[in-house]
């Protein structure tokens, strides 16, 4: 599970469709997920900190979460279907946990709302994330080919040594 943070909400010029972007903690990846303009007005106004005179519909299941003792311990973007994303809450009460099956738009909303952190499995990432910093993925691919040239076979056998070692303990 990568954790990530609300980048902001785009607009996809060519369907006029809002998108919700995600980035990773050191700003290495983004998932850009399109979602629908009442969940990005959502999104927004808790960007933006806006308050409204009565709760919207991520407020009031904020304020069902809260007043029935649970906790929004987090959520979790865990699967991508043909470009359909799927999300899940975690409420959790004493030993209790309870998963709840969400879109991603309104699990990163209610998220937000309840200061939640929101995960994004590998797979999703890999299926849907693009790179935002490129000069450091370049680096790092020339440092592991740096690493693949230097090799010696030499060092597997001080590596093997090593685990032998462990089991022999």
């Amino acid at each position: 599970m990568i954790e990530m943070k609300v980048m902001g909400i785009a607009l996809d010029v060519r369907t006029n469709s809002p998108i919700v972007v995600l980035h990773d903690l050191d700003n290495r990846k983004a998932l850009p997920i399109w979602i629908g303009s009442a969940e990005a007005s959502a999104i927004i106004r808790c960007i933006e900190g806006l308050v409204v005179a009565r709760p919207m519909t991520h407020d009031l299941v904020t304020n069902i979460i809260d007043k029935t003792g649970y906790k929004l311990e987090k959520i979790e973007i865990n699967d991508v279907e043909k470009e359909t994303y799927f999300a899940t809450l975690y409420l959790v009460k004493d030993d209790e946990t309870l998963e709840i099956d969400a879109r991603p738009s309104d699990a990163i909303a209610i998220a937000m709302r309840a200061k939640a952190p929101i995960f994004v499995t590998s797979n999703v990432l890999l299926n849907g994330s693009v790179s935002t910093d490129t000069a450091k993925d370049e680096e790092e691919a020339q440092e592991f080919k740096d690493f693949i040239q230097n090799i010696k076979p030499s060092d597997f056998e001080k590596l093997m040594e090593g685990k032998h070692e462990e089991t022999d303990q």
